[in-house]
């Protein structure tokens, strides 16, 4: 086999599990950063241990432990998966550690191939092309446990988006031998504690220059009710109880599926009387089986003056068809995006709002009870990110929790409880001028190129090695 530079001496069986062993612990104690944010930075020790396993004498046990090592981060995380698909969970957990999988053989295919010190350059791009992909480009994608989840916004990487958190993590665990090789005087814990102080001071950089965006900009105050499934006839009920206790808000906003079908006329005449906006989700019916997942506008007229649809239903769930196209609500406060639970956990749709210049994302969610605490946990950490990714505030409700009030800086200023039925919850946020798209939005497409071309290489590489007949 005419392979260059392999690594001299690739890992055992026992170090192999080791490595995993910690990966699949620094993960778990990452994701609890919820509660705890300073363990955000067990992520780099999750990225460590998984470079480590890359090191492996064939590309196939490179596979099946980074395969091992993604299932047993996904089932414990992805638990919930079990009540809503039962035993075809296992297939999505699958389907989640493949890619995981994926990146451990590429990486010692690499190695294997070239040598650990070429290798080294690929670590960041091809972990970022693999994320990007699963995540935003195939049929499954699926954004949930990214790197960038465990990391922003509790570190304010405001600006640089979720992929490049990433790209980052990798490229600093790829360096690291370098970096301990030119200061040798910092020590394991220092680097990292080193590490951590560079974080915070960039964040607080970062944190600082978006805020100059905000000086002198109004502020709107906004007001939202968390139920799940309400009769018709309580809805005016919960909104009479929101005006009382908020007399100045200027929009009210109910959850997805509030509705199971088109705005009734209660709604629009209490828009009308009390001269106030209500974004409420209902379904807008194409034919009697057929509809879209809609978020309806009315106005202080009484009348509809927006609507959109869900750009990215949910798969395998009845969950409308998706939206022809997507468009700002031109409001007397500023331009606001609105989309429908999932769609925030796609960049692709909502990067398309913030370049119509979106102030401000509303997004009704729909979180349903029975999915559990670690469900509803899990799914919070979208906004907060969203909202440190383009600079803008997001204002999230959920029908069972956890709804959020968001900053431009992922600051969460008001939220409720799970279940929570009848919670409401209310802010005042100033809308910038405009969000910005992170850099990752073109850094990681770049990345899902080269790691096609690295992987189409490796293959053709190790098809020729075979035809190639061992000498007599």
């Amino acid at each position: 086999m005419n392979i260059q530079n392999p690594s001299a001496n690739p890992l055992g069986w026992k170090k192999s599990f080791l490595w995993m062993a910690l990966a699949v612990a620094c993960f778990h104690l990452a994701y609890t950063s919820i509660k705890f944010p300073a363990l955000g930075l067990f992520i780099f020790g999750y990225a460590y241990f998984l470079v480590r396993l890359t090191d492996q004498p064939n590309v196939r046990r490179a596979f099946y432990f980074g395969l091992a090592t993604g299932f047993l981060c996904a089932a414990p995380q992805l638990f919930f998966f079990w009540n809503i698909f039962g035993p075809a969970a296992i297939v999505l957990w699958i389907v989640f550690a493949f890619w995981i999988g994926l990146f451990t053989a590429i990486i010692c295919g690499s190695i294997r191939r070239w040598g650990k010190v070429k290798a080294m350059w690929l670590i960041p791009i091809v972990w970022t092309g693999i994320e990007y992909f699963r995540s935003e480009l195939y049929y499954l994608k699926f954004s949930w446990l990214n790197i960038g989840y465990a990391l922003i916004p509790d570190y304010h990487f405001i600006g640089i988006g979720m992929y490049a958190a990433g790209f980052l993590t990798f490229a600093f665990i790829a360096a690291y031998p370098n970096i301990r090789r030119l200061f040798p005087a910092i020590h394991f814990p220092g680097d990292i504690l080193l590490l951590a102080i560079i974080i915070w001071a960039v964040a607080c950089l970062n944190s600082a220059l978006t805020l100059a965006k905000f000086h002198g900009r109004p502020s709107l105050f906004i007001v939202g009710i968390q139920m799940e499934f309400p009769p018709v006839n309580l809805i005016p009920k919960m909104l009479n109880q929101a005006l009382a206790k908020n007399t100045n808000a200027q929009i009210f906003v109910l959850s997805e599926y509030t509705l199971d079908g088109a705005v009734p006329d209660s709604l629009k005449n209490w828009c009308r009387d009390n001269s106030r906006f209500l974004v409420v989700g209902g379904k807008d019916f194409v034919t009697n089986h057929v509809y879209y997942n809609t978020a309806f506008v009315i106005g202080t007229n009484g009348e509809i003056v927006f609507k959109q649809a869900k750009s990215a239903p949910i798969q395998f769930f009845d969950d409308g068809l998706p939206a022809k196209k997507q468009e700002v609500w031109n409001s007397p406060f500023g331009k606001i995006g609105i989309c429908i639970c999932y769609d925030l956990s796609y960049t692709r749709v909502t990067d398309r709002l913030v370049k119509e210049g979106a102030q401000l994302l509303i997004v009704p969610t729909m979180d349903v009870d029975e999915w559990g605490r670690h469900e509803h946990e899990l799914h919070s950490r979208v906004a907060p990110v969203r909202a440190a990714e383009y600079g803008i505030p997001i204002f999230r409700v959920a029908s069972s929790g956890i709804s959020q009030a968001v900053l431009y800086n992922g600051d969460v200023i008001a939220k409720t409880s799970i279940p929570g039925s009848g919670d409401i919850f209310s802010a005042q946020i100033k809308l910038p001028m405009r969000g910005s798209l992170p850099l990752d939005r073109f850094l990681a497409p770049i990345c899902v190129g080269v790691t096609g071309i690295v992987t189409a290489v490796l293959l053709f590489l190790a098809w020729k090695d075979k035809r190639v007949k061992p000498m007599s």
